[in-house]
């Protein structure tokens, strides 16, 4: 070779070897791009709280509450001027420059595009606004404290800078880990305050810029799609081949838009797969069924915390692997991983069989639940809780033998045996498939008399989840089970327990101590404390006495709604103790529960404890709503509340929503699972209502103690009144106190907590009563007349419950 010359084998090219993995990589992505039906619902919640945002910023004035807020972020301290105005960049061209560099840095080229589209789509649109809404102008008298403001000229509505820094950070939210959406939307809520703080914007601007950057983002992950949203089958069988499984066939298992999606794999050598796909973490034991589960009188136990739908996935695998080891039979796991770009998914060998919710009652002989029983029984002996034994998650193989999938909310660990939970969600199962009968007797063959004793308190709509119930035919099976089960095992219904936890204490005493310590801030502490001290202490005696009456009073409406004479001396000691289960509980849920469970100790079934409870409920509905549309006319004449419009937006939705509901019912599902149940239901709640109310002596009852107990409750804030040493007119303060106590009860918090006294403070100040007396009157009667009976009502409970009452 001569020096010098060029070297005639050519260097290799780097590019071109990469260039089949990265072909790969935009292959998997490519098929984990796709579109979400939730997007749709989410732009158009965008859209309406965008539009409703818009008639609040025309409308003429400001709302002082607003305006407060504006003038207490102002208040932050000085010296952070500086790092607040640089934080605002981030709402702004340079924020949309520095994400879509970053993006490109990072070499994601798509996402850089969604984000830089996304930011100048949000600026467009806010612009757009601005020229469409005039500058919401305040009143220079409600800015006297304020620091910094734009002055005369008013402020744009909505606000750019919040707009387009939710606009990037949600359309960068399906590229990145969660960790870092977390701190991008920390971020957001930053420059929602620096806007704020540095005087550009009121905080209804912020929140109109923040949704709508948020759902401008969304529509641009619908346009263009997004990673994630998508597990075809060309991903399915990409994910597959790096794992060696060479798929053949891949076949979708129908569509579940919110449950995993499951897929057929065939293998190439003729080895058949189940595929999970988990597109979103589990969603079993949502908010109402936690709140139901603090409310049962057990403790159920909790669902594990799983972080990503990938430890989801893994979570399964694990507990699968430990079910298979003890001898339980499953679907065998053979690999769990992850669709790049895309979401984990777990692959299970395929048994062919059908599930226990399609098989009849007549194709489940004996030996098939005795091998459902020894399955449940090998899972507490191997300290496993399935917690989803459903009818859909028992599977019957073509040998007759049973396997169980879906471990996805299982845990393990738990005491040895202790499996009563297991127990009482299999009895539930069993009985909508062969009926409570069979159901009972093929347990007692085949799990201890002990552990069918521990499950039979599970055995109540509280602890149980909405996916157990819906598989019965009716509520009342879910009682005939638990009482056929507890004749045979020789024991006693289980009686109601209270529903008050430690943390439901914890919550009153935070909540009510914010109450009556931030509501006498609107006036001055000082003053609130002398109108207290000085009250007439006989007269603070008898609103006392009015509150206690008032329970009394109460009982007199459950013995007018029994056909069925009712002992008198039992019925109001249990008002005394309802009023702690009933004021301590969310929705007064305890009320109801404790005289349930009277009125089935009494010898009444569960179809009349239902209509006797759901009488009193009715009187009790339309005497309120009746003395609260005349507290309404009484509040209107001794307050001016001028002319009431209602906006053609709501009176739209109000239609809208009935229109629905219309042609809900109207289908094939609505009237099988929601009509054809609710008139089936009220033809039984008829037939035990009407002969009651058909006797007059029952019916005066009825009424009477319903009106005696509003009477003694109204009461109780014209005694504290007058204890306090106040001028009032005695209709008025009735008529607020009516309407105060029904529009606060909407709220849901124990006993109404916060809003019952809010709305009394406001009504009481609106007729004319001076804040600080308003205030005092308020709380000091509430306490007496309300939270007070709780303390006997505590007492009452013990002994009752001792005494086998309740």
């Amino acid at each position: 070779m001569v020096a010098g010359a060029p070297d005639p084998t050519p260097p290799p090219d780097d590019s071109t070897e990469d260039r089949p993995k990265r072909a790969g990589r935009y292959h998997r992505l490519r098929h984990s791009i796709g579109r979400h039906p939730a997007d749709l619902a989410r732009i158009a919640v965008a859209a309406g709280v965008v539009l409703a945002c818009v008639v609040a910023a025309r409308a003429p004035g400001v709302n002082e509450v607003e305006v407060a807020i504006f003038d207490q972020i102002q208040r932050l301290p000085s010296w952070s001027t500086r790092f607040w105005q640089v934080l605002i960049w981030f709402g702004s061209w340079p924020g949309i420059i520095a994400g879509t560099g970053l993006a490109l840095y990072l070499g994601r080229v798509r996402m850089a595009v969604v984000v830089a589209s996304s930011g100048v789509l949000a600026w467009l649109l806010v612009v757009l606004l601005h020229a469409l809404v005039d500058p919401r102008v305040v009143d220079p008298a409600l800015l006297t404290d304020a620091l910094r403001s734009p002055g005369a000229e008013g402020f744009p509505f909505p606000s750019v800078h919040t707009a387009v820094i939710a606009a990037l950070v949600t359309a960068a939210a399906p590229y990145v880990t969660r960790a870092e959406r977390y701190a991008g939307w920390v971020l957001v809520v930053g420059v929602a305050v620096a806007d704020v703080f540095l005087g550009t914007h009121l905080p209804l601007d912020v929140f109109g810029g923040v949704v709508l950057g948020w759902g401008v983002a969304v529509l641009v992950h619908v346009v263009v799609g997004a990673p994630g949203r998508r597990s075809s089958e060309p991903s399915v069988q990409v994910a597959l081949r790096p794992a060696g499984l060479a798929p053949q066939r891949v076949v979708r298992e129908g569509r579940r838009p919110l449950r995993p999606q499951l897929y057929q794999v065939t293998a190439a050598d003729g080895e058949r797969l189940q595929m999970k796909v988990v597109r979103r973490l589990n969603r079993s034991a949502g908010p109402a069924y936690r709140l139901r589960r603090v409310l049962a009188s057990v403790e159920v136990e909790n669902e594990p915390s799983l972080s990503t739908p990938r430890h989801e996935v893994e979570h399964e695998a694990y507990i699968t692997l430990l079910a298979e080891r003890a001898g339980v039979g499953t679907l065998p796991v053979l690999l769990a991983g992850e669709i790049e770009h895309g979401p984990p998914f777990l692959i299970r060998k395929r048994v062919d069989g059908r599930r226990l919710a399609t098989l009849s009652g007549e194709e489940c002989d004996d030996a098939l639940l005795e091998e459902v029983w020894r399955t449940v029984v090998a899972l507490g002996s191997a300290r496993i809780a399935h917690h989803d034994l459903t009818a859909g998650n028992i599977l019957v193989d073509d040998g007759g033998g049973v396997r169980l999938t879906d471990f996805t909310v299982s845990r393990a660990g738990g005491p040895e045996g202790q499996n009563c939970q297991d127990v009482a969600e299999a009895l539930v199962s069993l009985a909508s498939v062969v009926g409570p009968e069979r159901a009972v007797d093929s347990a007692l063959r085949g799990v201890a008399p002990e552990t069918l004793r521990d499950a039979l308190p599970h055995l109540q709509s509280l602890a149980l989840h909405r996916r157990f119930r819906n598989q019965l035919r009716d509520r009342a099976e879910l009682a005939e089970l638990r009482g056929i089960l507890a004749e045979r095992l020789g024991c006693e219904v289980p009686t109601f327990r209270s529903p008050v936890r430690p943390a439901t204490v914890a919550i009153l005493a935070a909540g009510g101590l914010a109450v009556y310590l931030l509501i006498p801030e609107f006036a001055s502490i000082g003053e609130v404390r002398s109108v207290v001290a000085q009250a007439n202490p006989w007269w603070l005696a008898a609103a006392a006495v009015c509150g206690e009456l008032a329970v009394v009073a109460n009982s007199w409406t459950i013995l007018g709604s029994s056909r069925d004479p009712l002992p008198v001396g039992r019925t109001v000691a249990v008002q005394v103790a309802a009023a702690f289960t009933g004021r301590t509980t969310v929705a007064a849920v305890g009320y109801y529960a404790i005289l349930m469970s009277f009125l089935e100790r009494l010898g009444l079934r569960r179809t009349a404890a239902v209509g006797v409870l759901i009488l009193n409920r009715a009187a009790t509905t339309v005497i309120t709503v009746l003395a609260t549309v005349v507290g309404l006319l009484v509040v209107g004449n001794a307050v001016p509340v001028g002319h009431l419009s209602i906006p053609w937006w709501a009176a739209a939705a109000a239609g809208g929503l009935v229109v629905a509901a219309v042609v809900f019912l109207s289908t094939p599902y609505g009237r099988r699972r929601v009509w054809r149940r609710v008139t089936s239901l009220v033809r039984q709640l008829l037939a035990t209502m009407v002969p009651t109310l058909r006797r007059p002596l029952r019916t005066i009852q009825l009424v009477a103690g319903e009106v005696a107990f509003l009477a003694f409750t109204a009461a109780g804030i014209v005694v504290t009144l007058e204890a306090i040493g106040a001028r009032f007119s005695v209709v008025p303060v009735v008529g607020v106190y009516i309407v105060a106590s029904t529009l606060g009860q909407l709220l849901p918090t124990p006993g109404g907590l916060g809003a019952v006294e809010g709305a009394l403070v406001a009504g009481l100040t609106a007729i004319g009563l001076p804040p600080s007396t308003a205030i005092a009157a308020a709380l000091v009667s509430r306490v007496l007349t309300f939270w007070l009976p709780v303390v006997p009502g505590v007492v009452a409970f013990r002994l009752l419950q001792h005494r086998g009452v309740i």
